[in-house]
């Protein structure tokens, strides 16, 4: 080992504890995973500048998640090689002054590692160390960074993509674009990146003898594409209607489709839970534990909102999976009085400048923006144009859209649609969002939208937030061999600027 690696190991001031914890946080019928809780302090060795070559020896992948002002947890996952793994880091490119020693990572079985004490609004810069357990040499990763969150009055870069699904190759996914559109948004250096559902979809497999090792895989399916990103920029979550994790499938036995999707995301991608820094879910699912499938967050000077109507409503919200019951009316589909009150709450609290509000779609189902935002409880009509909020939602105040009008949200994103749009209704910006690997470049669900500025896929949205506004790029992004005049890797196809 090196002389960083020596001194790293001397200092006694590091609290280092290893447990083992189910998925989520639930019970039966979901596998172990190993987490460690780290609180790390100042290394008293002066640090040395390391060369950090590719190794080409460490095949897990890791991605971040649930960042705060003075934390962030990093889950990495193997299924190559297991042995002793340690993270370098410090606030200076190639020299590190801090470390969570050596623990054990195991086969297939994702390895939680959370970072304390860090300081806010700070670049860290850090790089793993592996050692095979077949292996008396370590080796190293290149260095990686991130960023804790900024302060009131930092500029900072967030950007997010819309579906993926990875399951529909040729007609809207091509691993190599997508790689391409992860490295392109990775590049930027975001502070964090959105997935806005869609990503994990699972209801393409056989109800009749689908298992959650099948589930399950859907979500490690994403860990190589994820890991281009997810290792320098947090990721967050949202869940799609295609992911089935909803409440309409429980059955009171943790063998269900939706247990084990919503434990499969939980184990293998660190997600918030209400803390000091997150607000959120508090309910308890038995088998599963806390969701972490809504939650809020301040960051700079934006408000950051994730929502999801599919666990919370009693019926199928979009599709059906395994031939449930089809809903008989749009007005049984609902984001559930206690989200409401949550969102409400969180909306008329926050003094942030600026209010970002994320969902896979308006209402989890049809088609288009702000062509829906008058209806059910999104707008308090029903299809007849009746206004019929009051009757069937008594104990909220206003509707969804309403709501957001009245806190002055700045831009509501949403996936679903596949297709990138900008629409604006009473002051609130909507946002859909384009594929990031359709090799077909296609124009999906255009009709939908009556109004607007519509592209094609495929690409990113690069959100820019400082202190004296909101920029909103379209970046589109290419197949090498796709590329052309008007057609340039990396372009920015649209931006607009708010306020």
């Amino acid at each position: 080992m090196d002389q960083v690696l020596n001194g790293c190991l001397k200092f006694a001031c590091l609290f280092f504890c290893v447990a083992l914890i189910s998925c989520g946080g639930g019970g039966g019928g979901t596998a172990p995973v190993a987490a460690a809780s780290i609180v790390a302090s100042p290394s008293t060795v002066t640090p040395t500048p390391i060369d950090t070559a590719n190794s080409g020896a460490f095949n897990a992948t890791w991605v971040m998640g649930s960042p705060t002002a003075n934390s962030v947890t990093f889950n990495v996952h193997t299924t190559d090689l297991e042995g002793q793994v340690s993270l370098d880091f410090g606030t200076t490119s190639l020299q590190y002054d801090q470390q969570i020693p050596s623990i054990q990572l195991e086969l297939d079985k994702p390895l939680e590692l959370l970072l304390r004490n860090l300081k806010a609004g700070t670049r860290y810069f850090y790089r793993f160390r592996f050692q095979a357990s077949n292996s008396k040499d370590s080796v190293v990763t290149p260095e990686y960074e991130f960023q804790t969150a900024k302060q009131a009055g930092q500029s900072f870069i967030f950007a997010i993509q819309g579906d993926s699904h990875p399951e529909r190759l040729k007609t809207q996914f091509d691993g190599d674009l997508y790689k391409r559109t992860l490295l392109r948004a990775a590049a930027d250096k975001p502070d964090f990146y959105i997935l806005s559902g869609d990503d994990f979809s699972v209801d393409t497999l056989n109800p009749d003898t689908i298992t959650a090792a099948q589930v399950r895989e859907r979500y490690t399916l994403q860990r190589p594409y994820l890991n281009l990103i997810g290792r320098t920029s947090p990721l967050f979550l949202v869940n799609g209607n295609h992911e089935q994790a909803a409440r309409y499938l429980l059955n009171d036995t943790p063998n269900n489709v939706a247990v084990w999707a919503q434990s499969a995301r939980n184990s293998l991608y660190a997600q918030p839970a209400p803390d000091g820094f997150y607000s959120g879910n508090t309910e308890v699912i038995p088998y599963i534990g806390l969701l972490r499938n809504y939650f809020a967050w301040t960051w700079g000077d934006a408000l950051f909102v994730v929502i999801d109507p599919y666990w919370e409503s009693p019926v199928a919200v979009d599709n059906q999976f395994g031939g449930a019951t089809k809903r008989q009316s749009m007005w049984e589909v609902t984001h559930g009085d206690a989200q409401y009150a949550w969102l409400k709450r969180t909306l008329e609290q926050s003094k942030a400048k600026y209010k970002f509000i994320f969902a896979h779609h308006v209402m989890g189902t049809g088609r288009g923006g702000i062509e829906l935002a008058k209806l059910w409880e999104w707008g308090g009509e029903s299809q007849n144009g009746q206004l019929d909020f009051s009757l069937q939602r008594p104990n909220w105040t206003t509707p969804i859209h309403q709501l957001m009008a009245s806190n002055k949200v700045t831009i509501f994103f949403q996936g679903h649609d596949h297709i990138w749009v900008r629409q604006k209704l009473d002051g609130v910006t909507y946002q859909t969002l384009s594929q990031p690997a359709d090799p077909n470049y296609t124009l999906w669900n255009s009709d939908a939208y009556l109004s607007g500025d519509k592209f094609s896929n495929t690409g990113y949205t690069r959100v820019s937030v400082s202190p004296s506004q909101v920029k909103v790029e379209y970046v589109r992004t290419y197949l090498q061999k796709d590329e052309g005049p008007g057609k340039v890797h990396g372009e920015v196809a649209f931006s607009y600027t708010l306020p």
